[in-house]
């Protein structure tokens, strides 16, 4: 899937924000966006690469060895 560069550069930050703050939903309120929104733009992201690139618990984030 080809993206727009300012789409694909939108989603990158959203991805390496989860990644540094540990928290979909710190990263989306640092970002302006709300969880939902912001997870959405991150399955997107996911799907485009073909693997999960954060692994989700019940407290937090981190990225995957493909999200490294």
């Amino acid at each position: 899937m080809a993206f727009d560069r300012d789409l694909e550069t939108s989603l990158l930050r959203m991805f390496v924000s989860c990644a540094r703050l540990g928290s979909i939903s710190r990263a989306a309120a640092a970002l302006g966006y709300s969880q939902p929104a912001l997870s959405q733009q991150l399955r997107k992201l996911e799907r485009s690469v073909g693997q999960p690139l954060l692994h989700r618990t019940a407290t937090g984030v981190g990225p995957t060895k493909a999200g490294e």
